[in-house]
């Protein structure tokens, strides 16, 4: 019986050379994420229920638009949720990671841990 594809890509990977598999493992790290606000969002709200903006803008030492832009692409691929509410007449906004977002990173962080080993033993 032939293989499919992806069984093909598997054997071409485990048989390759061990910088050649970093190199494939590279490729696939989630550019999303590995932006470096993005990356400390992310982070933050794995160990955090919530961060309002004010709290993540303080945390990540960046100003205002930056963060915006950062916390808008995280919203739009859904890795993060965003709550406004009122706290009297101030506005208030909540940042919650959702379930994609966790095992994004997740994801991420493996790949990265893969990278590092495959660097240590070549």
């Amino acid at each position: 019986m032939a293989k499919s594809g992806t069984a093909h890509k598997a054997d071409a990977v485990e048989h390759a050379p061990r910088r050649e598999r970093a190199g494939l493992r590279a490729a696939e790290l989630d550019r999303l994420i590995h932006e470096r606000v993005r990356l400390g969002i992310v982070s933050a709200l794995a160990v955090n229920d919530a961060l309002t903006f004010n709290e993540l803008k303080a945390l990540l030492k960046t100003t205002d638009g930056n963060l915006s832009v950062h916390a808008r692409k995280l919203e739009e691929a859904q890795y993060i949720r965003c709550a406004k509410s009122f706290a009297g007449r101030i506005p208030k906004t909540e940042y919650h990671l959702t379930a994609a977002g966790r095992l994004a990173l997740e994801r991420y962080l493996e790949h990265m841990e893969a990278l590092i080993r495959a660097t240590r033993q070549g």
